[in-house]
């Protein structure tokens, strides 16, 4: 019989088969997380609120289900972190800002509908940088989340207490969104894996935007093969959303859509995960950015794993890197403008107490109620799209975001992935970059043009800094459009090859938690 506490760093797959076996009910599974979130939520923060009773409930339901012979579905009794970004009925969802404190929506957003559909019990809301607008989860109005494996550092963000609460053992899945690399980053500097789907593959309903046109939902887990059972449970239209695409629609051609046609797509593609005459294309403009030596020597070893596994390595360029971080801070930053509008203190969220005539009402109510973070990047949103000035910033903005977008379409043109580091740089302190905004976009250069071209992007680990401490280091694979069950796969064998290098790859459990 297996002990409470190892139940916690069994895998998602794992737990899902002993539960719907009755090995072990899915009670038992909920109350071992929620007893190790008691244990390590003082040191690590990576939950706004664990919401212990609403989950034992959703367990006990699933337990009858199981005694009248039902299959309550392919999570089931599976624990799950959901981002504070995403709402859920009857839980408060704040996104880590005040501005909506004490917001309890009327209905789940639909990545949320589809977990308690598959059987997953929620345990809480994860804390997030406020709006999703950061890069180390140090902007929440609540307080920071701490890295599992070194309390003085961050766990990335903006989704870093989805990533901390699966690393840290509090949930073996967890849901989190992508805007410029926010399931990617935080999944590296935490040692987990992190997945954003093609845009379109995942509905957005019910997740509140920062910028539109960027924003993806996707999951955190301790290895690929439990990532695609999530994305099996995930991707999918939605009449709600009409970016929510079927990619076994005429629109995606050839073996691509091939790959959707199976009946779990994601999970039967990493069943038969191999690197043999799989391509790989190293970018040169990402390593010779990545002035860590460790992460560096990482990722290159990782590369010379894959070479004995199967896979051929060939460098290729993404010349436009340079552009990066500039092109993404117009975009996102105006639409984010435009998003945030509508927090005004009238129609719903924060509004401020003091007697001001309707201009102020406005004004205090925003400045209350926003961090400076978000208030900084309105600015700058609103600033780009104003008069005179939208010409020169805004649409040379998204005509460079095309040619990012070609230029990255060139680069997988003969190659299966693109492959690089997922950060320039393991896990920072916690206010080493808080006070230089420049600094902190800066951590994001290797994941923003992914967002902007609409592509998958995952990132898994592929080894540790040296050290008392040792800091995960992160490996990103990038694949063309609509080849999210192929790129998890990928994903699936180099992580089997970095385990058969003496451990490099795959989860590890944090030093130094209870």
């Amino acid at each position: 019989m297996t002990a409470p506490g190892e139940l916690c760093w069994t895998g998602a797959a794992a737990l899902a088969d002993r539960v719907r076996r009755r090995e072990v009910s899915a009670l038992a599974v909920t109350e071992a997380h929620l007893a190790r979130a008691a244990a390590v939520e003082p040191q690590v923060k990576a939950f706004l609120r664990v919401t212990a009773d609403a989950a034992r409930a959703e367990a006990q339901a699933i337990d009858a289900r199981l005694a009248r012979g039902e299959d309550p579905g392919p999570l089931c009794g599976v624990p799950v972190a959901v981002k504070d970004n995403l709402c859920t009925r009857g839980v408060e969802t704040t996104a880590g800002s005040r501005i909506l404190q004490g917001y309890v929506p009327p209905y789940d957003a639909t990545v949320v509908e589809r977990l308690r559909q598959a059987g997953a019990v929620t345990l809480g809301k994860a804390n997030l940088d406020e709006f999703a607008m950061g890069s180390s989860t140090e902007n929440s109005a609540f307080g920071p989340t701490t890295n599992p494996w070194d309390p003085s550092r961050v766990p990335g963000g903006s989704s870093g207490g989805s990533a901390a609460a699966v690393a840290a053992g509090e949930a073996p899945l967890a849901l989190g969104s992508d805007t410029g690399g926010s399931i990617r980053q935080p999944a590296a500097l935490c040692g987990c894996v992190g997945f954003k789907p093609t845009y379109g593959a995942v509905s957005r309903f019910g997740l509140i935007a920062f910028a539109s046109s960027l924003d993806q939902v996707g999951p955190f887990a301790r290895d690929c093969a439990d990532a695609a059972l999530l994305m099996d449970v995930l991707w999918g239209p939605d009449p709600r959303d009409m970016t929510a695409r079927d990619p076994r629609d005429a629109r995606v051609a050839g073996p691509l859509a091939d790959l959707w046609a199976a009946p779990r797509p994601f999970s039967t593609a990493a069943a038969g995960a191999s690197l043999e005459g799989v391509t790989l294309g190293v970018v040169k403009e990402y390593l010779e950015l990545t002035t860590d030596a460790e992460v560096k020597g990482a990722v290159l070893a990782a590369l010379d794993r894959a070479r004995a596994a199967g896979a051929s390595v060939r460098e290729v360029s993404l010349g436009l890197t340079e552009f990066a971080i500039p092109t993404y801070q117009l975009v996102s930053t105006a639409e984010a403008s435009s998003n945030l509008a509508r927090y005004d203190g009238v129609h719903y969220g924060h509004r401020t107490k003091e007697r001001v005539d309707v201009v102020g009402l406005y004004e205090r109510s925003r400045a209350e109620g926003f961090g400076p973070e978000v208030r900084r990047r309105i600015f700058l949103g609103t600033f780009v799209l104003s008069s005179g000035f939208y010409d020169a910033y805004y649409l040379k903005g998204l005509r460079a975001r095309r040619r990012i977008r070609d230029d990255f379409l060139r680069a997988l043109d003969g190659v299966d992935a693109l492959v690089g580091p997922t950060s320039p740089f393991p896990a920072f302190e916690l206010g080493a970059r808080a006070h230089d905004p420049l600094a902190m976009y800066a951590v994001d250069v290797f994941t923003v043009s992914t967002n902007m071209a609409g592509l998958p992007g995952l990132s898994l680990p592929c080894g540790f800094t040296s050290g008392p401490r040792p800091l995960p280091i992160g490996l990103q694979l990038t694949g063309r459009p609509w080849s999210d069950p192929r790129l998890l796969a990928i994903g699936r064998a180099l992580e089997q090859a970095l385990a058969g290098a003496g451990g490099a790859g795959g989860a590890r459990r944090p030093e130094g938690l209870p």
